[in-house]
This record gives C-alpha cells, structure tokens and sequence, in this order.
C-alpha cells in the first residue's frame, strides 16, 4: 500500500530550485545591506580579478553580485517564468561556485559551495529531461 507523503507530491525540481533561492536571496540581501562584511570573499580572489575589482570598486561589484544573485533567486521561484529560465539558471549557479571552487579554494567559507554547485547541475540535468 502507498501512502502519499507531503514530499512525493512535490517535483524534486521544486525542492532544488527553492533550496537554492533561499541561498540566493540570504546571501544577495545581506551584501546589500552589509557590503563591507563580504570583503573577505574579494581578498583571496587571484590578483588579476582583484584588480579588475578595484576598478569599478568593491562596493558596486559587491552590489552587482547581490543584484545578479537576487535576479537568480527570483528565476528559482518564479513559476511563471519558463522552466528553461530555471534551466539555464541552474547552470549559471553551477559555473559560479565551480569558479568559486577553482579560483578560492576550499577553505571553511567555500566548502558548502560543493553543495550548492551540485544542486545547480541537478536542477540542470533534471528540466533537461523534459
């Protein structure tokens, strides 16, 4: 006998997409409204994106990096939008934290980035199936 559970009604791409808008908006909301405490992840960057940084400045890449993260969080719960908004997104989460990973390291700020780039690629393979 089945029993259908809360989770069995809800598509699995439902829960990748949710978990990683609240990612998304935790962290593009804090960095609009604490600019100067996300410094550290501009600091162990390679020199050359540092510089390219410096240019425009840490506090207006910081706020284009929490407006680009809140548009992604925004395509993640936005049912209206088509799925292959959601598709590419995931993607794009993907590439980031694998830049994230290639270009930081591991350290004890990155390491949840593994998860979050997995989820990326899930959400991914998942609407590329249909």
């Amino acid at each position: 006998m089945h029993r259908d559970n809360f989770f069995s009604r809800i598509p699995p791409e439902w829960i990748l997409r949710l978990g990683i808008a609240g990612v998304y908006f935790y962290t593009s909301t804090d960095i609009f409204r604490h600019t100067a405490g996300w410094y550290w992840a501009i600091q162990s960057l390679p020199d050359f994106f540092q510089h390219a940084i410096g240019a425009i400045g840490i506090d207006t890449y910081l706020r284009m990096q929490a407006a680009g993260e809140f548009i992604i969080a925004l395509v993640m719960i936005g049912w209206f939008f088509p799925k292959a908004a959601s598709r590419w997104a995931g993607l794009f989460v993907a590439f980031q934290m694998g830049l994230i990973l290639l270009l930081v390291g591991l350290n004890l700020e990155t390491y949840r980035d593994i998860g979050i780039l997995g989820a990326g690629l899930a959400l991914f393979a998942l609407l590329s199936k249909k």
